[in-house]
């Protein structure tokens, strides 16, 4: 039996309210698929720092500010995911993709033109909802 990987991830707005997406590397779990910044949670983290950490790692953002937004249990088969999403209130840094993905703004309505792991679904669906974007 698999043991289920707890991951976190975090949900970026801007202004506009559109969020930040990021490239799941071709040779990662899932790759080729957008998500929301994140990682996997390390032994003797807390999910508040490994959402920091993550987030600076990846993004080069400082979360300031950040509420629990959706927990997620997956099973994807080869690999469950628990994954913990949280909503950016507010942060320092402008989002760079310090590990060489691609990373892009993307209008909360616009969310479904995008593949996701399947994880990820439940967060697009929730986010439309929450900011039902009727521009």
């Amino acid at each position: 039996m698999a043991s289920v990987i707890h991951v976190v991830a975090g949900v970026i707005l801007n202004e506009q309210r559109e969020v930040l997406l990021a490239l799941r590397p071709l040779d990662k779990h899932q790759g080729g698929l957008w998500e929301f910044p994140g990682g996997k949670i390390e032994v003797g983290e807390t999910v508040q720092a490994a959402l920091a950490r993550e987030l600076q790692e990846e993004i080069n953002l400082v979360v300031l500010e950040c509420a629990p937004f959706l927990l997620i249990d997956h099973d994807y088969g080869d690999k469950k995911v628990l994954l913990d999403v949280w909503i950016i209130k507010a942060h320092s840094g402008t989002p760079y993709p310090r590990e060489g993905q691609r990373i892009r703004w993307v209008k909360i309505r616009d969310l479904s033109s995008y593949a996701f792991p399947a994880a990820n679904t439940p967060i697009v669906t929730a986010l439309k909802k929450k900011w039902n974007d009727a521009e």
